[in-house]
């Protein structure tokens, strides 16, 4: 993993961006890490997050399956639109949208992690069975796009304990965790019982 001191931010651009959920701006960043690697985000922002108390934070993996396609494969759609529906009634906050498909393998891989799970692994399994780590995701660049809006601390809607210790290690204080848990439909049931159970999600009732 690389640290916060390898990457060189870049705000590639910024605009107006309206939405059904509330008027936002569009920030593009780039984070250049040693070695050549390079990481993106866009980044959705409602009012002044580094004015007045903490803001709701949410960091959201890529899922263009879901986001774009509507999949009931995973909660991901869900769970975007419940950030944006939150941040939009606080009139304040910051969506990250991070460029990790598939928990970081990519979307050709994520597709063949679909085949092997309509063959019986769970989500988890199938990442392992094609050589990966249940989640290559890193939020080192996450943390540093918030240092460069300003926000030194936040309220982070997020079930995932890692996404806080993250940010915590970035030296973004999360001081409230905000769950941002999705109805589940009868297709997501077994994915979100093995992220609790495997990858140690904060979700009742799995």
């Amino acid at each position: 993993m690389n640290s916060l001191n390898t990457f060189r931010l870049e705000r590639v651009a910024e605009a107006g961006f309206p939405t059904r959920f509330g008027r936002f701006r569009i920030f593009g960043y780039r984070g250049h890490a040693d070695g050549g690697k390079v990481e993106e985000a866009a980044v959705l922002v409602m009012g002044d997050p580094a004015a007045g108390p903490a803001p709701l934070v949410r960091i959201h993996s890529q899922c263009l399956t879901g986001d774009v396609f509507h999949s009931l494969r995973c909660d991901c759609r869900a769970q975007l639109e419940l950030a944006l529906q939150m941040i939009g009634r606080e009139g304040r906050g910051v969506l990250l949208y991070e460029m990790q498909e598939g928990r970081g393998i990519g979307l050709m891989n994520k597709l063949r992690a679909y085949a092997l799970q309509d063959r019986g692994a769970d989500t988890v399994e199938a990442n392992e069975q094609l050589g990966f780590d249940a989640d290559l995701r890193n939020y080192e660049l996450m943390g540093g796009i918030l240092g460069d809006l300003g926000v030194k601390q936040v309220r982070l809607l997020s079930n995932n304990p890692g996404k806080i210790q993250a940010l915590e290690n970035s030296g973004v204080r999360v001081i409230e965790r905000v769950p941002c848990v999705a109805a589940p439909v009868e297709t997501t049931e077994d994915y979100l019982r093995t992220k609790k159970e495997k990858m140690g999600h904060l979700l009742e009732g799995y």
